[in-house]
């Protein structure tokens, strides 16, 4: 589909967003009932959906503490949704006090919501942005958010890039943020994969045509190719039960995920 089509303009209830989808799996209040419809009937093919759900925020905030406890004190956190507790800033924090974050999402509702919720908290700040534009993306994150790009950073993109898709260049926009992050950085990100379940991905397909929630499904192979330049940490991309502990269910849905550091320039 035309990108333009799938870029929010305002707010559109009839149609099912990501992350109000994902608000409601983890039990928050800040969704529509399409939302809910969509959480639900992704619920009817696999209980453990919500339990995923969990796994994926858990993975994002280990890559998190990662970062933190190697001294990386500036967070950038794509399609961050909106804010729970515990959030970036709260972990990052508790190793790093002086740690900056930018939650950034394209959704005017989300948007809105981290405007709310982060108000006040200094270091901490919400930009409205779309991840299909990098290069603007970048140059208001230097300007607008004082991130030094010089300085080792961590770039969160967790639940974003399979709703990406193949014509909207989802590898170059990872290696516009590589070619730009200092050595030391990393990257965290996840990935839908194409084991999943051929059942939940009809359903998904069919609540998400067409709509910003639509998913493009990656094999382990593709969802590693987003760690090119980057030196490969931990268990390298794999599904997320396998970063987090030892005999962890497996879902019908199947989320890879990887971390990468930035190396020392040659």
């Amino acid at each position: 589909m035309p990108e333009a089509g799938r870029v929010p303009v305002g707010v559109d209830p009839s149609k099912p967003n990501a992350a109000r989808v994902f608000n409601y799996l983890l039990g928050g209040k800040d969704n529509y009932e399409v939302d809910q419809m969509v959480a639900h009937r992704m619920l009817a093919v696999d209980p453990a959906t919500r339990t995923l759900a969990w796994f994926s925020r858990q993975f994002l905030l280990h890559g998190v503490r990662m970062a933190a406890e190697q001294g990386i004190r500036q967070f950038i956190d794509i399609g961050a949704g909106i804010p729970i507790t515990p959030d970036v800033h709260e972990v990052a924090r508790e190793i790093e006090p002086a740690a900056r974050v930018v939650s950034i999402d394209y959704d005017p509702v989300v948007h809105a919501h981290a405007n709310a919720l982060l108000a006040g908290t200094p270091g901490v700040t919400s930009m409205l942005a779309d991840v299909r534009a990098p290069v603007e993306m970048i140059v208001r994150l230097r300007s607008d958010h004082a991130i030094d790009f010089s300085q080792p950073v961590a770039v969160l993109i967790v639940g974003v890039l399979h709703f990406v898709m193949d014509d909207e260049d989802p590898y170059g926009i990872i290696a516009r943020f590589r070619d730009v992050m200092a050595p030391g950085s990393l990257l965290v990100y996840t990935q839908a994969g194409s084991t999943t379940a051929p059942e939940f991905m009809a359903r998904t397909g069919m609540d998400t045509d067409n709509s910003p929630a639509q998913v493009a499904y990656r094999t382990q192979e593709q969802a590693a190719r987003f760690l090119d330049g980057f030196e490969v940490v931990g268990p390298g991309v794999t599904p997320i039960q396998q970063w987090l502990g030892d005999d962890l269910p497996e879902t019908k849905l199947v989320l890879f995920g990887g971390i990468g550091r930035k190396p020392e320039d040659p």
